[in-house]
This record gives structure tokens, C-alpha cells and sequence, in this order.
């Protein structure tokens, strides 16, 4: 099993960045996906999720209307967009794979992870 989360690097407040998580080695179309972050000092916290067939998704307070996930089940990668950031979101971005559609906004119910990509916002 492997999550590669890519497209991480530095970029001024108020931009944008693409993050994307490719995975291999388990069935991906039947797991629900999520996107956490962890900042320096702090615990690792809930971002985004998606559902199996992408028919539902979940954001966090703080990234709604500016952060949205997808997923591309024949490529089996997941996808963020991330706009209008601000240096508050700087963070390690990690994608997770849960094979259930519920409690994807715990860390801690996730199956599997990705080794995480640096996002520096710069204001």
C-alpha cells in the first residue's frame, strides 16, 4: 500500500496550490479519502473528505469556500484545491485512505497514509 501526496511548496498569501495523493496497492475506488494537516506544534487536524463515488464531501470550518477536494477513481488519486490561502493554513498536508464512509473527520479511524507534502504560505 502507498499514498504518494505531492505538490506541496511555497506560495504567497491570497494564492493557490494544487495538491494531489496518488495511491497503489489496495482497491481505491471503495475507500472514502481524506486530506489532514498538521502543523509545527500542533496535532494533526481534519482538512477535507470525500466519499467513495465522490457523491459526498466534508471540509473543516476553516477551508470551506476556499479548499476543495476530488477524486479520480480511475487514476486512483485525490485531489485538493487550495485557494485564496492564507499563512495560517501553512501546514504538512496528508492524504488517508478509510475504507468506510464514516467518521472521516477523525485521524485515527484511517486505514492507511501518505508521508505528507510541505505547503508555506507567505504573507
Amino acid at each position: 500500500v502507498q499514498l504518494q501526496a505531492y505538490g506541496g511548496g511555497v506560495v504567497q498569501a491570497g494564492g493557490s496550490r494544487r495538491l494531489s495523493c496518488a495511491a497503489s496497492g489496495f482497491a481505491f475506488s471503495r475507500y472514502s479519502m481524506g486530506w489532514f494537516r498538521q502543523a509545527p506544534g500542533k496535532e494533526r487536524e481534519f482538512v477535507a473528505a470525500i466519499t467513495r463515488n465522490g457523491e459526498s464531501t466534508y471540509y473543516a470550518d476553516s477551508v470551506k469556500g476556499r479548499l476543495t477536494i476530488s477524486r479520480d477513481n480511475a487514476k486512483s488519486t485525490v485531489s485538493l484545491q487550495m485557494n485564496s490561502l492564507k499563512p495560517e493554513d501553512t501546514a504538512v498536508y496528508y492524504c488517508g485512505a478509510r475504507s468506510s464512509g464514516a467518521n472521516l473527520h477523525f485521524a485515527r479511524y484511517y486505514n492507511y497514509w501518505g508521508q505528507g507534502t510541505l505547503v508555506t504560505v507567505s504573507s
